[in-house]
């Protein structure tokens, strides 16, 4: 597979990227085994709303090396719009594990950035324990804050540079995860940069992922608010319905 067959299908002004999980292991594989340095968004559909009100925002996405399918939603959207339907999901709840075991096998280093103090350790002692050889060469936990000092910026570009991982799972919420990623990477001693949510807490067994039929059938946001209705109400019931809007929109100006 070439990066031309990657290409990006304009939602609501963002390009989202038409590759599979198969695909996106394949990609990340090349990048890696050439020392390429990239930078790689997962984007839900919140993302493309505050994308669509956020031009700063959207030129980060549609920069990005690969800007990745994170909901169903996306894919109807990318149908109703007659672009070329999107091939599905790579969210980071699939792409963290399945991409961590196999980085096991192929031998690539990995670090684990962000969440909760304790949940990356978690998550590493997890994965060990799962995927035998794994390299997991660094993780940390940075205080919570809208924005990090310069000191602290410092400290995690040190720490990540020390070790020089091929892979950075940077776990600090959308978008701003995805900013820090895109202001740093030019001083980052690392292949591949990806921000992945909150991921960390799935793949480490500390949250229960929605059954399988309710991800197939777009309904994985409902079996989230469910679990987390304080922090999850304002983006699934006030924020996600001004996606529908900004398609019919889209779809009218042809």
């Amino acid at each position: 597979m070439n990066e031309t067959s990657s290409q990006k299908i304009n939602i609501a002004g963002t390009g989202i990227s038409n590759v599979t999980l198969e695909e996106t292991i394949e990609i990340f594989d090349r990048w890696i085994e050439t020392g390429d340095q990239k930078r790689v968004c997962v984007t839900p559909v919140n993302c493309v709303v505050w994308a669509a009100k956020n031009k700063a925002l959207q030129a980060l996405y549609n920069s990005a090396d690969l800007t990745l399918c994170d909901g169903v939603p996306l894919i109807w959207a990318s149908a109703f719009l007659g672009k070329g339907k999107l091939k599905g999901r790579v969210t980071g709840l699939d792409l963290l594990p399945q991409y961590m075991k196999h980085a096991a096998q192929k031998g690539y280093s990995q670090f684990l950035l962000g969440a909760k103090e304790g949940v990356g350790t978690t998550l590493k002692q997890t994965a060990e324990k799962n995927y035998p050889g794994i390299q997991i060469s660094g993780v940390y936990s940075p205080p919570f804050a809208e924005q990090f000092s310069e000191e602290e910026n410092e400290k995690m570009i040190r720490m990540i540079n020390e070790v020089k991982p091929d892979i950075l799972w940077v776990s600090l919420t959308a978008p701003k995860q995805d900013y820090w990623i895109a202001q740093h990477l030019n001083r980052l001693q690392v292949k591949i940069a990806i921000g992945v949510g909150g991921a960390f807490e799935v793949a480490a067994g500390l949250i229960p992922r929605a059954p399988i039929w309710m991800q197939k059938a777009g309904l994985e946001w409902l079996y989230r608010l469910y679990r987390e209705p304080r922090r999850l109400y304002h983006r699934y019931i006030i924020e996600a319905p001004a996606f529908f809007p900004l398609i019919i929109r889209q779809k009218m100006r042809g």
